[in-house]
């Protein structure tokens, strides 16, 4: 079975690394130099018609779109989903070497501020900032491709290069307890594990639904979050008000009952390997 990952960066790139024993994985991006050697390089961009029908031509069976802005505002976001989603549609629309499935990649913002209430696939999306509503409007046009789709929704994405947090925590930066502020969080090597886990099990034939949402087994307060990171790094917090605009809590259930086992099923797990890592 031949993969294309489109944007093909750290996601998709560990993604690649647990499938390449079986499938053959191609990474398309603009810079494909950077790719590992395990990964069979394509230059160019998801935006570029002529390109992706040439591409298509290759005859992929499946399509792991993992893309990623050129900054955080509304063109870049724009071109990264929305037209690239739009441009893939159109690209199948001209091949006869459509793939048979394509995954891609969102976000839980896209369901906006639900004061703290539980999400699932069945709440209703309402964003309420230009990443959400771009997102969901780029999610529309995959849902509408001609051969089966699966949208992941992935929540906050730590892992290696992503130590936001820790960052926050070294220099003393800690929330208040009331009013909550939840956060929802994913280490990447699991995006990663649940990218493979669902091509890997439509390779073999089982029934995929077309959503997922992707964290990790444990939805926590900031404050009790950067509490729990304050002792393990011995830092003392100063407790800022920051207004969080989008408070809610992930279910990850469907994920785990398509079979799917977390490698880091909390916080916990994940960031003791990132504090190891970075300082022992």
């Amino acid at each position: 079975m031949k993969i294309l990952f489109a944007g093909c960066g750290d996601i998709g790139s560990r993604s690649a690394s647990r499938l390449v024993s079986d499938f053959d994985c191609f990474g398309l991006k603009r810079n494909p130099q950077t790719l590992a050697d395990f990964i069979s390089p394509l230059a160019g961009s998801m935006t570029d018609l002529d390109l992706m029908v040439e591409v298509l031509n290759q005859e992929f069976d499946v399509v792991v779109a993992t893309l990623t802005p050129d900054g955080f505002n509304p063109d870049a976001y724009r071109r990264a989903y929305v037209e690239s989603a739009k441009t893939l549609a159109a690209a199948m629309a001209l091949t006869s070497s459509q793939p048979k499935l394509v995954i891609w990649v969102s976000s839980t913002s896209v369901y906006g501020n639900c004061k703290g209430g539980w999400v699932d696939e069945a709440s209703p999306t309402k964003p309420e900032s230009f990443s959400g509503n771009l997102l969901l409007e780029a999610e529309q046009h995959i849902s509408a491709l001609p051969c089966a789709s699966v949208i992941v929704r992935f929540s906050g994405i730590y892992g290696p290069g992503r130590t936001r947090m820790l960052d926050q925590i070294l220099a003393g930066k800690g929330r208040p307890a009331q009013p909550q502020q939840w956060s929802n969080r994913i280490y990447s090597e699991d995006c990663a594990g649940v990218l493979a886990h669902l091509v890997r099990a439509f390779e073999a034939g089982k029934a995929l639904e077309s959503l997922y949402i992707a964290t990790d087994c444990a939805p926590v307060t900031q404050h009790d979050l950067r509490v729990w990171l304050a002792q393990q790094l011995d830092v003392e917090l100063e407790d800022e008000i920051v207004e969080q605009k989008a408070i809610r809590r992930c279910s990850n259930q469907r994920l785990l009952d398509s079979g799917y086992k977390f490698r880091y099923p909390s916080y916990k797990e994940g960031y003791k390997l990132l504090i190891a890592e970075r300082f022992i």
